[in-house]
């Protein structure tokens, strides 16, 4: 299959879910990431992604409030409309969120920040193959966002279906580390 007929069979199989299966799905693959750090110690600052309720992703809400509550240092990224780029901003509360034109959560007190001390990147996506390469929804704010950091990071994609076999690659598409689901983590 090409990329559109991935993303478009990914999206029916997102729609047919219901909110109690994005629920509990969501967190088993916030326990596995939960348990996933505790290998990893000397993680403390990262990146995460906003879940938009209407494109039926994993619910990143619950894991982002217990990251918080464990001292993890945690940003996100707001599009800016005029470069098409992300802009990395602290994520200090849960509690101050406002809806961009897009429908994308995002923090109303945003504050620019570094990207130098983030050290893992939960990355969204619609679909993921056996050697760790990523669909997300086309527009490559990931893929430019990731390609800009100039440390190494953990990127560590969650997502409710197990991998397809293939997805042809692109020289500017950046592939996970892993990818976490309600059955297994994925290494590559």
């Amino acid at each position: 299959m090409n990329k559109g007929q991935i993303r478009a069979e990914h999206r029916k199989k997102r729609a047919a879910m219901t909110s109690l299966e994005i629920q509990e799905k969501s967190e088993l693959i916030h326990q596995r990431f939960l348990d996933f750090l505790v290998k990893y110690p000397e993680i403390k600052h990262m990146h995460v992604f906003l879940s938009i309720e209407r494109l039926k992703e994993v619910d990143s809400f619950p894991l982002i409030a217990a990251l918080l509550d464990q001292g993890y240092q945690l940003y996100t990224s707001i599009l800016e409309a005029e470069s098409g780029e992300l802009v990395t901003v602290r994520l200090e509360t849960l509690d101050d969120l406002a809806f961009d034109s897009w429908g994308i959560p995002i923090p109303k007190m945003a504050k620019e920040v570094v990207t130098d001390q983030i050290q893992l990147v939960l990355v969204p996506l619609l679909a993921y193959d056996q050697k760790g390469n990523r669909l997300g929804y086309g527009k490559g704010y990931y893929d430019g966002f990731l390609s800009k950091l100039d440390q190494e990071v953990l990127k560590v994609g969650v997502s409710f279906f197990e991998p397809v076999t293939k997805i042809d690659q692109e020289w500017h598409d950046i592939p996970l580390d892993l990818c976490i689901t309600p059955q297994e983590v994925f290494f590559f």
